[in-house]
């Protein structure tokens, strides 16, 4: 359902918030290195995260990304939201696009209203869903591979 981009967004953003509060600015060969991901690649991802003002950015020897906003303000839903779009929760899962575009016809796919409410569960889950209670749980349960 997310894009290779989006998981590997949050999977950044989870890895910075669980970094020393101290530690300033973390580079991105440091980021790529430790969560195996291919540097270029998440330096793309991780510039769009800083134009919406969740990572702050910085070049240079001593550069690097660090959250800009308080990990409790920060829900899995903006970051779905800057590097998927909204799309991702709007548009059909049979089709491109919406479900009312289908073939030129203003009906609605078979899975439409099923898949509304697993939808309407989804925005709802990572609305409330922070990367703050994220890095709690997998420091506490060693859920997740940071």
């Amino acid at each position: 359902m997310l894009s290779n981009s989006c998981r590997y967004g949050i999977r950044a953003v989870i890895y910075l918030a669980s970094q020393p509060i101290s530690g300033g600015k973390t580079g991105i060969k440091k980021i790529s290195g430790d969560l195996d991901l291919p540097t270029p690649f998440l330096a793309k991802i991780l510039q769009q995260l800083a134009k919406q003002k969740i990572l702050s950015s910085s070049k240079g020897p001593h550069g690097g990304f660090s959250l800009l906003k308080d990990p409790r303000d920060i829900t899995l839903l903006d970051i779905v939201n800057t590097i998927d779009g909204k799309d991702v929760f709007t548009n059909c899962i049979m089709h491109n696009g919406s479900c009312e575009g289908v073939v030129g016809e203003k009906k609605h796919c078979p899975l439409h209203k099923d898949y509304e409410k697993t939808r309407s569960e989804l925005i709802r889950l990572f609305g409330e869903s922070t990367i703050y209670d994220l890095v709690r749980k997998a420091k506490n349960k060693e859920l997740i591979t940071i």
